[in-house]
């Protein structure tokens, strides 16, 4: 009993870890989401200007990560010169800076649980910018699937008793820019052999995203906020609400370092759901029926998207383990031959 229990006991600790990891992503996703939506309400918090509260969190970001890899040395610099950052970084930092504008900016118009739905269409679109850069094979089982994801987005979206068009408009174009983005890390950055982890990533990509961010907050933000003379920066609201942000880095790092990029997606769905439990709940947003009959199927969809692909990982698992098997075997027989001839040929010469 002895060793199996310790077996058993090593199983269950990592189990039990696993699932701590997923809960602190969990809470810190729903945590930034919520808390944004209450900083750019008008109805709650009534600070209105996302380029602005981007810019706070990307500030606040830079200069921790900065501290973690150049100061504490948390993590190591990934090799890097000025030419691969401006082709590679940049236009990554360019992209990520208008998906967050963007997204954060819907809050202003749409409640929490009708963006999560419209969320929903992410992996169509990763999907659909993968095959048209070609990182990606067209298979009509798998757009069939992507069909039946955005059907369910547009039922939950002609349920929606608060429909407004220009936040569904944003909320649609953040969706687009992520896409596009995490494509071109794929063929900027992966494709070279370069890897970030959440730390790493924020590291290079945030400065240039935050200067990316000051050019329309000159124009679209500033003179609003000059004007608005009774404003005073709020530490603990921007302070608390930057470090969640970057909390919420540091707990992919460990989710996905620790177990998966597919546990993630799943623990990503119980977020969505919790979050439209909450919405309608304690925030009195309102859900209709069509709109859960919508997000219902385009959930469905999405399930059987992250299926598929953990299907097609196990596969591929399979085959290399398959070939190294037989790599091995031809190494072995050929050493065996190899003794084989030396004995004859030692035979031979007594």
């Amino acid at each position: 009993m002895g060793k199996g229990g310790n077996l058993t006991e090593g199983v269950v600790k990592k189990i039990l870890l696993s699932y701590t990891y997923v809960a602190i992503w969990i809470f810190l996703s729903f945590t930034v989401i919520v808390y944004n939506k209450y900083i750019l309400d008008r109805k709650l918090y009534n600070w209105p200007y996302p380029i602005s509260l981007t810019i706070i969190h990307m500030a606040f970001c830079s200069s921790l990560a900065y501290l973690l890899v150049r100061v504490f040395k948390v993590v190591e610099p990934v090799t890097m010169t000025m030419d691969l950052y401006c082709k590679s970084v940049v236009p990554i930092g360019l992209l990520y800076a208008f998906s967050l504008w963007l997204s954060n900016s819907a809050y202003i118009y749409l409640s929490v649980s009708f963006i999560q739905m419209l969320k929903a269409l992410m992996p169509v679109a990763v999907y659909s910018i993968g095959v048209m850069f070609k990182k990606d094979t067209f298979k009509s089982d798998t757009m069939g699937n992507m069909v039946s994801i955005s059907i369910g987005v547009a039922i939950a979206a002609y349920g929606e008793a608060k429909f407004d068009t220009w936040g569904v408009m944003l909320q649609l174009g953040a969706v687009a820019f992520e896409a596009t983005r995490l494509v071109m890390i794929q063929i900027l950055l992966t494709s070279k052999g370069i890897t970030f982890n959440p730390i790493t990533s924020l590291y290079y990509v945030a400065p240039c995203c935050l200067v990316f961010l000051f050019i329309p907050w000159i124009f679209v933000e500033y003179p609003l906020l000059k004007d608005t003379s009774s404003f005073h920066f709020d530490w603990v609201i921007f302070g608390t609400n930057s470090f969640c942000a970057f909390a919420l880095n540091l707990a992919v790092f460990l989710l996905v370092g620790k177990t998966s990029a597919l546990t993630m997606n799943v623990a990503g769905v119980v977020k969505d759901w919790l979050l439209i439990a909450f919405s309608w709940s304690v925030i009195k947003d309102t859900v209709t029926p069509v709109n859960l009959v919508g997000y219902g199927l385009a959930f469905l969809g999405v399930a059987y998207y992250n299926h598929a692909k953990l299907q097609a990982l196990k596969a591929n698992e399979a085959q290399k383990k398959a070939s190294q098997t037989a790599d091995e075997e031809a190494g072995r027989l050929l050493e065996e031959r190899e003794g084989e001839n030396g004995a004859k040929k030692n035979e031979s010469q007594g």
